[in-house]
């Protein structure tokens, strides 16, 4: 009987404790995937000549999802890895989802300061075909523009004070030529604020007329917009289209109101602003990652607008990329080429804003596997010690 069967048994049980150490060490690494040994036979012949480690996988399951500490930190739930580029333009993949703005905006990860890729959006909207690049948070001001469509939204109380508008025709200062009054807020090319007031009138069942006046800079006449109502549901013409004077240099407004979605029950009257184009200048303020991974900036007129959304990156076989250190794979003939997508696409996971990816470490598996690694340590090195006494007895034979 020959030594190296046990030597080879310490060998393999000397790796899988490595790979159990490395596993521990990493336990509260960020992203990290517990790695695992796989071992085969030797054998000559007929004749088993021991172990060898056959290689090291890794376990690409999830880990649980913390709190960042960056409004820019991202965590995967599910399959697929951030992809990154260094200043080369060399490619890696991770899971870890820490990342900060450097200095010209780009996001980076703070791990190596290797650049977040995805789409750049033009004017808010994200276009997938665009090229992948490193995501920049641009600063600039958000510029203003002139409101041109909006909508109101609510109920018309259909017992409500009936006016005749023969006696007493629409007045804007005669409150009582009129039932109701909603104001809304638009804006002008350069911003400048207009307060338009629409005006409510009764003048029959299921009828109403509507008033609309810009208070800021009013024009030659209010508009004017007659709704019926069947049954509660407006039907007919919907579109109040409201004109205005110019002002403080800004140019006239031309506003269309959608009406289509008041109603007329018996309900109180309370209409108010659905939804309104148009924005004052606003800075820049701050930035946030939603759960789809599109970034965010947030303006001081408190606008939103999407800047940039986070692609994904999936391999036919995530394990056979290889690890480059830091938290970081990149490609091999093994893995196949990458494929990209976005946050809960197809086969794609989903990316977590303001969160991290905890390591997938089991440390209670990762002891039980430190004592087996270890009892098998030790006897191997048994079986090495009884072949030596075995020896010494043939050498001192006479």
């Amino acid at each position: 009987m020959g030594f190296s069967q046990g030597l080879s048994g310490l060998s393999a049980a000397a790796k899988a404790l490595d790979v159990v150490g490395n596993n521990i060490a990493n336990s509260q690494t960020v992203g990290f995937k517990a790695g695992s040994v796989a071992f085969s036979d030797i054998f000559a012949g007929s004749a088993g000549l021991g172990v060898q480690v056959a290689g090291t996988s890794q376990n690409f399951g999830d880990g649980g999802l913390k709190a960042g500490s960056s409004p820019l930190d991202m965590g995967i739930t599910g399959k697929g890895f951030f992809r990154m580029v260094d200043a080369a333009g060399s490619v890696f993949y991770g899971r870890n989802g820490e990342f900060k703005e450097d200095a010209n905006g780009y996001i980076i990860n703070k791990t190596n300061g290797l650049f977040l890729t995805g789409y750049q959006a033009t004017d808010g909207v994200i276009n997938p075909g665009a090229p992948v690049g490193p995501i920049r948070i641009p600063k600039d001001d958000m510029p203003p523009a002139a409101s041109t469509a909006g909508s109101l939204t609510g109920n018309l109380k259909s017992d409500d004070k009936v006016i005749d508008q023969t006696a007493n025709p629409f007045d804007k200062d005669k409150p009582e030529t009129y039932n109701h009054i909603s104001e809304i807020e638009a804006t002008d090319n350069l911003g400048n604020k207009h307060t338009v007031k629409v005006y409510f009138v009764h003048t029959g069942d299921g009828e109403w007329t509507a008033y609309a006046e810009d208070s800021t800079a009013p024009g030659a006449k209010p508009a004017e917009l007659d709704l019926k109502f069947t049954e509660g549901k407006l039907t007919g013409a919907n579109d109040l289209v409201i004109e205005s004077a110019a002002y403080s240099g800004g140019l006239p407004l031309k506003l269309t109101m959608d009406l289509s979605k008041l109603t007329q029950y018996a309900s109180d009257t309370q209409v108010k602003l659905g939804e309104i184009d148009g924005q004052a200048p606003g800075k820049f303020n701050s930035y946030q990652v939603s759960d789809t991974g599109e970034v965010t900036a947030i303006y001081s007129n408190g606008k939103r607008q999407v800047v940039a959304q986070v692609v994904l990156a999936d391999f036919a076989n995530a394990g056979g990329l290889e690890p480059q250190g830091n938290n970081l794979w990149a490609e091999t003939v093994q893995s196949g080429q990458p494929f990209l997508g976005l946050s809960g696409s197809g086969s794609f996971g989903d990316v977590t804003g303001g969160m991290v990816e905890q390591s997938n470490v089991d440390l209670g598996e990762e002891m039980v596997n430190m004592i087996v690694y270890q009892r098998n340590y030790q006897s191997n090195s048994q079986t090495i010690k009884t072949q030596s006494e075995i020896l010494q007895t043939l050498v001192n034979l006479r």
